[in-house]
């Protein structure tokens, strides 16, 4: 049965995404209505369905999502269904033919017409508010939009647009609002941190940025996600090392390390580069902890290829990192003018190898910390532990810290200096 004055919000793909359907939440929370965000069974008047666009399997996770709303719209078990986001951004006119179910497609940066849609109007003087879905200490702050690399696999920049960085008074303003709400952790995310600052100031200002921002009071971590290596900002390095609340971590997309596949990616960086990016990283923040991603089977990819992206693991052995197998998008560079060549069952045996040799390094790189003292947060409560991170590990991506329910005077949302007493490829328990 369909629920009057009720929003459901359901949110596909990054956290970049989950803070426009924050913002946009807010402003329903601002007309009255009840929401409800990524319910198993939404039933309210009205369904958004914010989307992701980046590779294959994510559009058609959108797709599934929008086809089985449509089909409770036709059930008359929910009234009006938009979709908002980068699919829709991307594919609106295709979205349109194929499913003319839903109401009415927005983009990826005009969602807020759905006020407008529904006869409201959006209240700019909540702008800078969100409501949070995630747990209350904790949020992800969007610095700025869109890409102005040109790498051959990536159709973010067909979606967002050029980069453009938000100022440093309204990233301010923002986090005080937050503290104020009893937000201690800051996840400052962009889809590309380096940039930032040179389209609006001409210089990057990612390191004032984070002066300014750590300066805050009730600021606890500010934790840094998808740095770009190319022409990547040194000077945060020092204000890292100088600035307790900045957390020694850093999310950095790398994508592979022969020269030979980083030149066919477009990536403006060689291996030698990169190599010594990394030990730079690490000389001047003893400690750090680096988050990469790889891309597996992208055209043109040889088993040399492979082997060196091995060598290069071995080698720097990232406490973090994920890999994803090619997706050939459309209208890319690599669309346009390479072949989708390597098979399958290829890209998966390298992708099987490589995430291999990371569990090894994972669950080496862990067990030594067995013995060690942490600062945790407590994020949340599941069956017979509490479940934390330390500052080394991002929400939903990072291990976690688990702790005995037995343990005393245990508060979600808290700080507690933790020993680590056994450890696994993907998770710390401590006492």
């Amino acid at each position: 049965m369909m629920v009057k004055r009720k929003v459901d919000i359901i949110t596909l793909g990054c956290s970049k995404n989950l803070v426009d359907s924050e913002q946009l939440i807010r402003q329903f929370d601002a007309l009255g209505y009840k929401i409800s965000h990524d319910s198993d069974k939404p039933d309210g008047e009205i369904v958004v369905v914010n989307t992701c666009g980046f590779i294959g399997d994510a559009k058609e996770e959108s797709i599934n999502t929008i086809l089985q709303l449509a089909n409770l719209k036709k059930q008359k078990q929910i009234d009006k269904l938009f979709v908002m986001g980068c699919l829709s951004e991307r594919y609106k006119n295709e979205l349109e033919k194929e499913i003319p179910e839903v109401d009415r497609y927005f983009g990826k940066f005009n969602y807020n017409e759905i006020l407008t849609e529904i006869g409201q109007e959006y209240r700019a003087d909540l702008r800078l508010e969100r409501t949070l879905t995630t747990p209350s200490h904790y949020a992800y702050v969007k610095i700025s939009e869109g890409c102005d690399r040109t790498c051959s696999y990536c159709a973010i920049p067909l979606i967002t647009g050029k980069h453009r960085s938000r100022s440093i008074e309204d990233l301010e303003k923002e986090v005080r609002i937050l503290v104020d709400k009893g937000v201690k952790e800051f996840q400052l995310i962009a889809q590309d941190l380096s940039y930032y600052g040179i389209d609006r100031y001409k210089k990057s200002q990612l390191a004032e940025l984070l002066r300014r921002l750590s300066d805050i009071k009730g600021v606890e971590w500010l934790r840094l996600h998808y740095a770009y290596p190319a022409n990547f900002p040194f000077e945060i390095l020092k204000v890292m090392q100088e600035r307790e609340n900045i957390c020694k971590y850093i999310d950095i997309a790398l994508q592979h390390i022969s020269d030979n596949m980083l030149s066919l990616m477009r990536r403006n960086i060689s291996k030698e580069r990169t190599y010594n990016l990394i030990r730079r990283i690490r000389d001047e923040v003893p400690g750090i902890h680096i988050r990469t991603t790889m891309i597996i089977g992208h055209p043109g990819e040889t088993e040399q290829d492979n082997e060196e992206l091995k060598e290069f693991l071995s080698d720097m052995r990232f406490e973090r990192m994920g890999a994803f197998i090619y997706s050939h998008e459309e209208s890319t560079y690599a669309y346009n003018h390479y072949k989708d060549n390597i098979p399958l069952d290829i890209k998966q045996q390298r992708m099987n190898e490589i995430m291999s040799l990371q569990e090894k390094i994972s669950t080496e790189i862990n067990s030594s910390k067995i013995g060690s003292q942490m600062k945790v947060i407590i994020d949340r409560q599941e069956q017979e532990y509490y479940i934390g991170r330390s500052e080394f590990d991002s929400p939903e991506v990072d291990p976690e810290v688990l702790i005995p329910i037995s343990t005393p005077n245990i508060q979600i949302g808290k700080f507690y200096n933790t020993k680590i007493v056994d450890a696994t490829a993907f998770d710390l328990y401590g006492i």
